[in-house]
């Protein structure tokens, strides 16, 4: 009981300042009633809830052995703390703020991040929850990333690596870490520094957050992210030529580039200004080796190297064919990848007869015929037509055999 009386009034002094207000207390024992009965003097017989003043309790603690102890120093006591209002309590939580911006503008004295460091701190309020420790270790690791992003030695860093150099664990950027999250805010803060704007798409939405790490140096899937082509002649940002890519297309070898390589060109030229694009490696091998023509290879989803190769390509004005499996997945990749290029774009070898050509035995579940339902382009419906007839998958090898 003794618990809730005190706990309001505490609640009462952050609100107003001081020990003011009261506090009503309910469902009371007789054993309680007694002892509230005991300090005030005064009857509370049947009573099941009692309001107790500020100014009462005061003047019972006056009248007691304990006149010597004010209100406000019980409450201390009590909760081992010193009392403090709401006020009180903001005041002194910027005030732990403002040290902690002072020490680490002083440490990073003469770096990029020296006249980021309120503003981090602003950004980081959220992340702790008034844990000034943590606040500040947040700070500093802020502070590192943002010093040492790779594009500002124009490096290229994979993400674990950046990670393991910055804090010893590779993993401390993973997504959905603390420390995943303040990378991005780094690197947002840093484009909006440099006034980048990474534009998103809906039809690839992993595409924004990719491009915005590679404009920071940092590359979160080099390995497996790279487009295969062939016949395709690439311009460097310094306007040279790649001298790779040339000797390739010399000897007319298909080759496998990486996203770091593709990130560094400013064009790409085709012959003819046209390339055919397929979704399978076998049948990209297959052309390389029959075709006087420029090609390329998705292997299935778009990858962010596909999809910038995709923006070049459109930049110089290219046409492309692009030719896919005929199921419900591969349809629905053409058609994003139809409307994802602004430039002229064809679908090839995906109509009606080609679907029948390459049917095989294999059903499509009922589950994966509704994606069917995505489809709006108007060039597809009739081999989308077509498939909802038979619900068998059609592959892309069985056209070009």
């Amino acid at each position: 009981m003794w618990n809730k009386v005190l706990k309001g009034f505490q609640k009462k002094y952050v609100s107003y300042g001081r020990f003011s207000g009261s506090v009503v207390v309910r469902n009371l024992t007789q054993e309680e009633i007694e002892e509230l009965e005991g300090f005030f003097g005064k009857s509370f017989h049947r009573q099941k809830s009692v309001s107790i003043s500020a100014e009462k309790f005061q003047k019972a603690l006056e009248n007691s052995r304990y006149k010597n102890i004010k209100p406000d120093m019980i409450l201390e006591s009590y909760f081992g703390r010193p009392l403090l209002s709401r006020q009180e309590e903001g005041l002194l939580k910027e005030q732990k703020r403002q040290e902690i911006i002072r020490r680490v503008t002083s440490d990073y004295e003469g770096t990029p991040v020296q006249s980021e460091v309120e503003y981090i701190m602003h950004m980081l309020k959220g992340n702790s929850r008034e844990d000034f420790g943590e606040l500040e270790q947040q700070l500093y690791l802020s502070a590192e990333i943002f010093n040492k992003l790779p594009y500002r030695k124009e490096q290229k860093i994979y993400l674990a690596v950046f990670a393991a150099m910055l804090t010893g664990n590779p993993h401390a950027f993973d997504r959905g870490t603390v420390g995943g999250r303040i990378l991005e805010q780094m690197i947002h803060r840093s484009l909006e520094q440099r006034n980048l704007l990474i534009e998103g798409t809906e039809i690839f939405p992993a595409y924004k957050r990719q491009k915005s790490f590679l404009a920071a140096g940092i590359l979160l899937d080099d390995v497996s992210n790279y487009a295969m082509v062939c016949n395709v002649e690439a311009v460097k940002k310094d306007g040279t030529i790649h001298m790779g890519m040339d000797g390739f297309q010399k000897e007319k070898d298909m080759l496998q580039v990486p996203l770091g390589v593709i990130s560094d060109w400013k064009e790409v030229r085709c012959l003819q200004q046209k390339i055919y694009i397929v979704e399978n490696p076998s049948v990209f091998a297959m052309l390389c080796g029959k075709a006087e023509c420029s090609c390329m290879c998705m292997n299935g989803q778009p990858r962010l190297a596909g999809l910038m190769l995709l923006d070049l390509l459109e930049k110089s004005g290219t046409t492309i064919y692009y030719s896919g499996d005929l199921d419900p997945e591969g349809i629905l990749i053409a058609q994003k990848l139809a409307d994802y290029y602004r430039g002229k774009f064809h679908f090839w070898h995906m109509d009606p007869e080609d679907y029948n050509k390459s049917r095989s035995e294999e059903v499509i579940s009922d589950r994966r015929m509704k994606i069917l339902d995505k489809i709006t382009d108007v060039r597809l419906i009739s081999v989308v037509d077509e498939i909802k007839k038979y619900k068998t998958a059609g592959y892309q090898e069985r056209i070009f055999v």
